[in-house]
């Protein structure tokens, strides 16, 4: 499970697509309270920042709209609290970007 701290405009489709997938998963898993992946590394930087997380959604698929791509999975604002700001990392940006270069995909980072 990841979320990237890339700009969803340097992403490649696997990558947009592939996090607003596992965007939705991480929002249910906190939302819901679910016990999966609970103690992610991932998981656990999102706790207590859910108006982040639903903007870095919002964000994905304003990027997903201008590939042409049809959004049918909006979250509810309302569930939307705690910070609106992501500022721990699981890995730096610079990994990141690291990262996605290695994966030779079309991302432009």
């Amino acid at each position: 499970m990841r979320i990237w701290d890339i700009p969803p405009e340097k992403m490649c489709r696997q990558h947009l697509l592939g996090e607003h997938r596992e965007l939705h998963a991480l929002w249910s898993i906190i939302t819901n309270n679910k016990k999966a992946y609970i103690h992610h590394p991932e998981t656990l930087r999102w706790k207590g920042k859910l108006k982040a997380l639903y903007l870095r959604h919002e964000s994905l698929v304003c990027e997903m709209a201008k590939r042409g791509y049809k959004h049918h999975t909006p979250l509810d604002p309302a569930l939307a609290s705690g910070t609106d700001f992501q500022d721990e990392f699981v890995n730096s940006y610079e990994d990141q970007v690291r990262i996605l270069n290695e994966k030779g995909c079309m991302c432009r980072v």
